[in-house]
């Protein structure tokens, strides 16, 4: 009697590789989905933060120039087109008949992918401005303050 020299089939069969493969699949498929969303929520971060700091901008404006002069000068809203996706901002002022106080409304917008966003800030300001006129500056504007005040 002769013996047959027996092999050690020891692969994996096509189940096994049919089941790690989908696994695998669904794996890269999640983390690719998870990796873009990642992507998708920093830059839409982004576009707040700078939205924020626009908005941050107008407020230091109007406390430096003071509400009054502010409204006085009429540029209520404007367009920046430097910055990415483009955002426009509006500030709606509304006096509140209160020790000269105005409610403060600045709305910056943009549109990101056919999506519209916003970020709105109301605020209370006073209608006096941050800046202080110190003598050497109404000196300077009248013009005593040029040519030879000096010792001498």
């Amino acid at each position: 009697m002769m013996t047959r020299p027996t092999t050690n089939n020891r692969g994996f069969s096509l189940v096994e590789t049919i089941v790690a493969s989908v696994i695998l699949s669904a794996t890269v498929l999640v983390i690719v989905a998870t990796s873009t969303k990642c992507l998708s929520t920093t830059r839409l971060n982004r576009q707040y933060e700078t939205a924020a700091s626009l908005i941050e901008k107008q407020l230091g404006l109007i406390d430096f120039i003071g509400i009054d002069d502010f409204i006085d000068i009429g540029t209520l809203d404007g367009d920046v087109t430097e910055l990415e996706p483009g955002y426009h901002w509006e500030v709606e002022t509304e006096y509140q008949e209160i020790d000269s106080l105005y409610l403060v409304t600045i709305t910056v917008s943009w549109l990101d992918r056919n999506h519209p966003y916003n970020l709105v800030v109301d605020t209370m300001f006073d209608g006096e401005s941050a800046y202080v006129e110190t003598e050497t500056d109404s000196a300077d504007e009248s013009g005593a303050g040029a040519g030879g005040g000096g010792p001498g």
